[in-house]
């Protein structure tokens, strides 16, 4: 399964980690998700959602 929300699509971003010599190494930063069970169209289902859009009202929770 592929680490994007489901919401906003935010997904693992990459570049480098560039050491004090200047030595570059590939390096992946990915999202903070999390499995929460949302309501969507009028049923639950369990999403991966990043916090932000948990955070900012964007995810209805299920009770």
């Amino acid at each position: 399964m592929a680490r994007i929300c489901d919401i906003c699509g935010k997904r693992p971003s990459t570049g480098n980690n560039v050491s004090h010599a200047n030595n570059k190494n590939k390096k992946v930063w990915y999202p903070n998700l999390q499995k929460v069970k949302a309501v969507n169209n009028g049923g639950v289902r369990s999403v991966k959602v990043c916090t932000r859009c948990i955070r900012s009202g964007a995810v209805t929770k299920a009770v």
